[in-house]
């Protein structure tokens, strides 16, 4: 009876973090609501800050997985398949971004509006809403102490 009664508290117990672990994950899922929609424009590849090669791109990004974000990018470019997930334990955000060359899982952070997935030291992506209703993921690079951007895919929601 005794063990029957430990196995039972021993359960409520995981069985209730687990309930209040999910409202936070879910509400941290939440800031990145404004990426959900299918969106279309243009990759460009910067070097100088000019604009070097630009080409058409789709992107679409919805919730699946348990509140995970399932992002698709095609363009003539690129192909890549990419899950965004919150741990609890970490309190952080990773980017797992697949492709016909490999795959990752990096760390990111949600700060003033805009997801930050850090690789490197030297590398980040951002992904951010502009005040127009464009969706903007860009690549930056660290020289010389400041950020440099190599990469920008800007997008318009289809509607």
């Amino acid at each position: 009876m005794i063990n029957q009664f430990l196995i039972i508290a021993f359960l409520s117990l995981i069985f209730t973090d687990h309930i209040q672990a999910q409202p936070n994950q879910i509400e941290k899922m939440k800031q990145l609501d404004d990426m959900i929609g299918d969106w279309v424009g243009v990759s460009q590849q910067i070097k100088d800050d000019t604009i070097e090669k630009e080409v058409p791109a789709y992107e679409s990004i919805k919730y699946g997985l348990d509140s995970h974000i399932i992002i698709d990018l095609k363009s003539e470019t690129l192909v890549l398949h990419t899950i965004i997930q919150y741990d609890e334990e970490d309190e952080t955000y990773y980017y797992h971004p697949f492709s016909k060359n490999g795959t990752g899982k990096y760390p990111a952070h949600f700060e003033d509006g805009k997801l930050i997935v850090v690789p490197k030291e030297t590398v980040r992506y951002v992904f951010t809403l502009s005040e127009d209703g464009n969706f903007t993921e860009y690549g930056e690079r660290l020289i010389d102490n400041k950020w440099v951007r190599y990469f920008q895919d800007v997008f318009t929601l289809i509607e």
